[in-house]
């Protein structure tokens, strides 16, 4: 635990400190240099002392240091060793001096060993140090004109040495701070503040590009003017101050350029349609920028540039311009140039007016303006055409045709060019009248009038004039139609032109047109026969032809008269009709009349088939109709009649007697109660089953069939139907009965007797019989 630290070194000094060790009675410190034969150091501590320097050793030396603790009886308790150098030797200083306002620079001679130096300038308790690597080195952040102590300390990695021996040194004067002018184009002013400490100041002034020679002025005083220099210049000024000793301090160095000169030659030319000035002129040495003036009255207008011509915009027309050049660089303006004159063009004239003072010619006045020489007056119609009036005086003289729009505009000249555009004026004069009317009847109260279109007209009024009233059409299209007339009239139709502007051109001719016959009111519709109808109408027009037409869906009939009725023949059965009229006439064809429902009766289904379903019952079936909605079926005889009413296409019919002939008859109804009667064919119900049938058993493997015959002699066969065989037995005519023999023994059968038919199948609705 015992160990030794090193708190400071100098160039022949080591300090040391090491802890107490219990027991020990002094400390042994031993100082062995290690690249130097010979040179060691031994030095001696009492116990109460924990710190210690080894003195007079080699300046740039590393040296092996060992401490030892020992106690009363002269053994060694512990120790330790560590490696330190001691620092460079002091450097001595040569001199040191001020070249700056706030620095001061020192020369000294090398010392070896040593990697840098620590210069130190002191003021008062103040001072300021500087880490430096060789010789000269600069202590730099000082005040001007203020005297230091300077040292210089040399440094290794051990530590620095002692401070050198001080010297003394002074920094000159601070620079003065400049203010710079160039009050004229020849002439530049220099202002300073005063400089603490400082005697007198050397100003001296010389063009930046070197040309001419330079000028020197000194002076105690703070400002100065150098005069009778070269317009628009860059020019170098330096100033600097001295002690009282002649010592000059910092200078400062501003560079000033003198204002420019007026510029010359300057040009203005007008643009008179953009309303503005290109002012032009010669460039002047030195100018970075311009600027133009154009005064009229109390009006400036300006306009800024760096290159040698401008635009000044926004001229007003009619006046009087007076147009100057300034010439400015950083150092200031020139003076104006003299101000040279610009008229702009006349303005619009105003107050112009347009009046047509006969048919066929129009006039154009307006007032004079300022700096108006003479006018040109501009006529252009809307289809293209233009023609203009040049005159002194304030007015002009033009043809018009109808129906057109002018467009008029009036512009002033004088010797810088054409005013601007004003208001350009239109004047309308009245429409033309429409040309190639026609009108064409439509309906009998519709007339459709139209016309070939005209120059100038905004809207057309069709007007029809009869003995009671006048029918009115207003529109932009070249047609109107004319509805709501009275019907197998003659009007008067006339097609009037308006405008906005003009009102109407009411010199416009007319034409005579009649309407087509009114319509026909259908009376009555009488059914002559089966497929005949005849129409009958009440008759308005002795010169009109009236045609009917039945309209449904199975198509179109006509028949046409000069008179009140006519007939309608060939018409289906079953089919509904819409029944209308119409008249005709050298005028038109009239709207159809109201129509009237037409229909007639259903057709008879063309198909009935009779089916025998039980003895007693029989099923009727037929085709559908044409225009039948339900069915009333009969079968009659003299034995009784059978009769079904129904929706559908066939129907069940009880209550029939076997072996009967029957009439077969069919009503077709409509869904209005038309009825067509229908008859067919007649009908014979089936034969009757005979009755009291029984079953006796012959042997094992057969049977008898006994039965009771109907009122009339007929034959009769058996049907056995088994799972394990069918037979039949036919027996001799007239017989009741019928032996079946070799049928399997053991099995269910269903026995049938039926008689015997003509035609067709058996029957298959008499009773059955089961036998086991």
């Amino acid at each position: 635990g015992f160990s030794m630290s090193i708190y400071d070194v100098t160039s022949r000094s080591i300090y040391l400190r090491w802890p107490k060790i219990s027991g020990a009675s002094s400390y042994r410190v031993t100082a062995t240099a290690v690249d130097t034969v010979g040179h060691s150091l031994l030095a001696h501590f009492s116990d109460v002392t924990f710190k210690g320097t080894l003195t007079s050793l080699i300046p740039n030396t590393l040296y092996a240091i060992q401490a030892e603790a020992i106690d009363k009886n002269g053994i060694i308790l512990a120790e330790t060793q560590i490696m330190q150098s001691t620092a460079p030797d002091i450097p001595v200083i040569d001199q040191a001096y001020s070249k700056l306002s706030n620095s001061i620079t020192v020369e000294w001679r090398a010392v070896p060993g040593a990697t840098s130096y620590l210069l130190t300038a002191q003021d008062g308790d103040s001072f300021i140090e500087t880490v430096v690597t060789n010789s000269p080195g600069t202590v730099t952040g000082l005040k001007p004109a203020t005297l230091y102590r300077i040292t210089i300390r040399s440094i290794n990695s051990g530590g620095k040495s002692q401070p050198s021996p001080f010297r003394k040194a002074k920094t000159v004067l601070a620079a003065p701070v400049l203010s710079v002018s160039s009050p004229s184009c020849d002439s530049i002013a220099v202002r300073w503040k005063a400089v603490y400490m400082a005697a007198g100041f050397s100003v001296s002034l010389m063009r930046s590009d070197g040309l001419g020679r330079m000028l020197k002025e000194n002076t105690t005083n703070t400002s100065l003017i150098f005069t009778n220099l070269d317009p628009g210049t860059l020019y170098t000024i330096k100033a600097y101050a001295w002690n009282i000793n002649g010592i000059p301090g910092d200078d400062f160095t501003y560079n000033q350029r003198t204002s420019p000169n007026a510029p010359a030659d300057v040009q203005v030319a007008f643009n008179s349609g953009a309303l503005r000035a290109i002012v032009s002129w010669m460039p002047t040495e030195g100018a970075l920028t311009y600027s133009v003036t154009a005064s009229s009255g109390l009006l400036k207008l300006k306009c800024n540039t760096s290159s040698a011509s401008c635009v000044v915009p926004s001229l007003r027309c009619g006046s009087e311009y007076y147009v100057s050049v300034t010439a400015y660089n950083d150092a200031g303006s020139s003076k104006p140039t003299d101000a040279v004159s610009l008229k702009t063009i006349p303005c619009a004239p105003v107050n112009i007016s347009i009046e047509e003072d006969e048919p066929g010619h129009l006039l154009v006045s307006w007032s004079s303006v300022n700096f108006g020489y003479y006018y040109v007056v501009f006529v252009k119609s809307d289809d293209g055409l233009e023609v203009h009036c040049n005159t002194s005086h304030t007015q002009c003289h033009f043809q018009s045709d109808c129906g057109f729009t002018y467009f008029i505009s009036v512009f002033a000249y004088n010797k810088a060019g054409q005013s601007p555009l004003g208001d350009v004026f239109n004047y309308t004069t009245a429409p033309c009248c429409p040309s190639d009317l026609r009108a064409v009847v439509v309906s009998s109260d519709t007339v459709q009038v139209t016309w070939a279109p005209v120059r100038g007209v905004d809207m057309y009024q069709t007007r029809a004039v009869d003995w009671s009233g006048v029918a009115l059409c207003n529109g932009t299209a070249t047609a109107c139609t004319l509805s709501a007339l009275q019907c197998n009239t003659q009007y008067n139709v006339t097609v009037y032109s308006f405008s906005e502007a003009r009102g109407s051109n009411t010199s416009c001719t007319s034409k005579y047109v009649a309407t087509a016959p009114c319509s026909p009111e259908i009376k009555n519709i009488s059914k002559e026969a089966l497929s005949v109808v005849s129409v009958h109408w009440q008759s308005n027009n002795e010169e009109a032809t009236y045609i009917v037409t039945a309209r449904g869906e199975a198509g179109l009939w006509h028949c046409r008269s000069s008179g009140n009725s006519c007939t309608l023949i060939n018409l289906p059965c079953g089919s509904a009709f819409s029944v209308s009229a119409i008249a005709r006439s050298p005028a038109g064809q009239s709207l159809p009349s109201h129509s009237v429902p037409l229909e007639t009766a259903p057709c008879c289904p063309n198909d009935l088939i009779v089916t025998q379903v039980t003895q007693s019952v029989t099923n009727i079936s037929w085709s559908v109709g044409m225009g039948a909605q339900t069915y009333v079926t009969t079968l009659e005889s003299p034995k009784g009649q059978a009769k079904c009413h129904t929706l559908q296409n066939y129907c069940l019919l009880g209550c029939i007697t076997c072996s009967t002939n029957y009439t077969v008859s069919l009503k077709a109804i409509s869904e209005t109660g038309l009825t067509s009667s229908c008859t067919y064919r007649g009908y014979s119900s089936s034969a009757c089953c005979p009755s009291g049938v029984k079953l006796y058993r012959l042997g094992n493997n057969g049977i008898r069939v006994y039965w009771r015959a109907s009122e009339e002699t007929r034959d009769y066969h058996t049907d056995l139907h088994g799972s394990k065989g069918n037979f039949t037995c036919t027996p001799s005519s007239g017989l009741s009965h019928c032996d079946i023999m070799e049928i399997p023994c053991g099995d269910v059968y269903t026995v049938v007797v039926s008689p015997v038919t003509d035609k067709g199948p058996k029957l298959t609705f008499c009773p059955k019989k089961i036998y086991s």
